[in-house]
């Protein structure tokens, strides 16, 4: 049977719609670029990445942009023949629109909104279209307001829920379903209190009566279920008429409370209905999902990992979709050539904005991350593998010149040296030195609760995935992993370092 999530790793505030027999999909980006990841798919289970919405700098400049900062969520709709997204850039720029005519091509230029808060969501009824947003303001909630999407201006703004338990209502999605209008907001928070709450109007602009068995999905009832912190919910229908609801949720690891690192994630559940309300079986996300209940063609659903669980790359094609810059990047200091991704490094390592990174997500906790490098450095400089979560939270297993021995008494021979380090918050620490050669294999063999460093096949240190999750780092996003490029003190790109492959899959235990 198919299991969820159906989008691991870090893919939070999931949006969906469907044009004919195929569904697309988009989550939050936040300072990650491009920004707004898209996908589609022909069961709801089986997502193909497309692409992502925002790919050029006059669209999106996150190179400022805090921790978790950047783009939230996300609403995609296609209405007569176009499809829209409207997210939040909260790094500069506040609400906009984006629209395209295939969303896997080219999207627009933002046409900025103005409106307060976050979550906004796009609603047509007729040929008026209603934009709906969290002000993050209690005394406002949520409010609503008609639009120009042509122009970005909107009509005079109301409210139009304060909340059914929680007056922080956030993420709005508007619903026409036989003549009633359906108001679906989370609460209780984006952690173990979340839920999802429906209000229900014979009008688009409410008011809103509240759902009597509200909520309608939440794991909050039980810190034990694999599965905690359900929320943010988007609602389709599928071609049979069925309804569907996609949502955020975690996986924690490591006992209670636990901790997740791989972030919040894309769950799928089944949507019925019963006295005109919207109702979710046992009110979570299901395990497993029959792949008969399912649209479309689900017989091959989980037959083996597919591109977002699968890596194999020389990097000769170029960027592929599942690739992402920690930040808006400088484009000179990465070449996609026929030899391999040939990385320039700038003064900044890992520990600061700008680094010279490019990885992709960590989406099994069972996998193995290999990386082939040639890399002759300088002192100062250095290349490798890294895992992380933010600026101050990440591991790598890297090459520098050799120390021939140091303050951490750790000593490596020879030219080069590969040196694990770990850094949480203001510690950092090497935990091991091997010599190696111009051309090395940089490996990490990921399980639930370790990280281990391998050295051309060899371990050499382990570190654990705790300090890299949400629970320690704080922010919204997961760990990823991927190559990277310091130069140090000396000019920009004074040595590249070449990867000729990457290779990430999952592994079974």
């Amino acid at each position: 049977m198919p299991t969820t999530p159906v989008l691991p790793g870090f893919h939070p505030d999931p949006s969906v719609c469907r044009v004919g027999e195929t569904f697309y999909l988009a989550t939050s980006s936040f300072e990650y670029f491009p920004g707004l990841p898209l996908y589609r798919s022909e069961n709801l289970v089986d997502w193909e990445p497309i692409g992502h919405a925002l790919t050029r700098e006059s669209q999106l400049d996150t190179r400022d942009a805090r921790v978790s900062g950047g783009i939230f969520a996300p609403t995609i709709r296609e209405h007569d023949g176009t499809f829209y997204l409207t997210s939040t850039n909260t790094s500069g720029g506040g609400h906009f629109v984006v629209t395209a005519d295939d969303p896997a091509g080219d999207w627009s230029d933002p046409v900025s909104v103005d409106a307060p808060g976050i979550d906004p969501d796009l609603f047509w009824d007729g040929d008026t279209a209603y934009f709906t947003y969290f002000t993050t303001d209690t005394d406002r909630g949520i409010e609503q307001a008609e639009i120009d999407l042509e122009t970005g201006e909107l009509g005079e703004p109301r409210t139009v829920w304060t909340g059914h338990e929680d007056p922080h209502a956030e993420a709005p999605h508007l619903y026409e379903r036989a003549g009633s209008y359906y108001l679906v907001a989370a609460e209780g928070g984006t952690h173990t209190g979340h839920s999802v709450m429906v209000g229900r109007s014979d009008d688009p602009t409410g008011p809103f009566d509240p759902h009597p068995g509200n909520p309608v999905l939440t794991h909050r009832d039980d810190f034990y279920r694999d599965v905690h912190a359900t929320g943010h919910a988007d609602f389709v229908t599928d071609p049979e008429g069925n309804w569907w609801l996609v949502c955020l949720g975690i996986r924690p690891r490591g006992g209670f409370p636990g901790w997740h690192h791989l972030g919040r994630e894309t769950f799928l559940a089944p949507v019925a209905w019963e006295d005109g309300w919207p109702v979710v079986a046992g009110e979570e996300v299901p395990a497993e999902i029959d792949a008969g209940d399912l649209p479309g063609d689900a017989t091959p659903v989980n037959a083996g990992p597919g591109p977002i669980e699968y890596t194999d790359t020389d990097f000769s094609e170029g960027r592929s979709h599942e690739w992402v810059y920690r930040r808006t990047p400088d484009r000179d200091r990465y070449d996609f050539t026929d030899d391999g991704l040939v990385l320039r490094g700038g003064p900044e390592t890992l520990d600061e904005k700008g680094t010279t990174f490019l990885a992709r997500r960590q989406t099994n906790f069972d996998c193995r991350v290999r990386a082939d490098l040639a890399f002759d450095p300088d002192p100062g400089e250095e290349a490798g593998l890294a895992l992380v979560m933010d600026e101050e939270h990440h591991y790598e297993v890297g090459v520098v010149a050799s120390s021939g021995g140091g303050s951490d008494g750790l000593t490596g021979d020879g030219d080069a040296e590969a040196v694990v380090r770990v850094t949480v918050g203001d510690a950092t620490d090497v935990l091991a030195r091997e010599p190696v050669d111009e051309r090395v294999t940089l490996g990490v063999d990921a399980a639930a609760e370790s990280y281990e460093f391998r050295v051309d096949g060899e371990p050499i240190a382990e570190a654990r995935p705790k300090y890299l999750a949400t629970e320690v780092a704080g922010g919204f996003t997961g760990v990823v992993v991927g190559p990277y490029a310091v130069a140090g003190d000396g000019p920009t790109g004074a040595t590249p370092a070449r990867v000729e492959r990457f290779v990430y899959e999952p592994v079974e235990r």
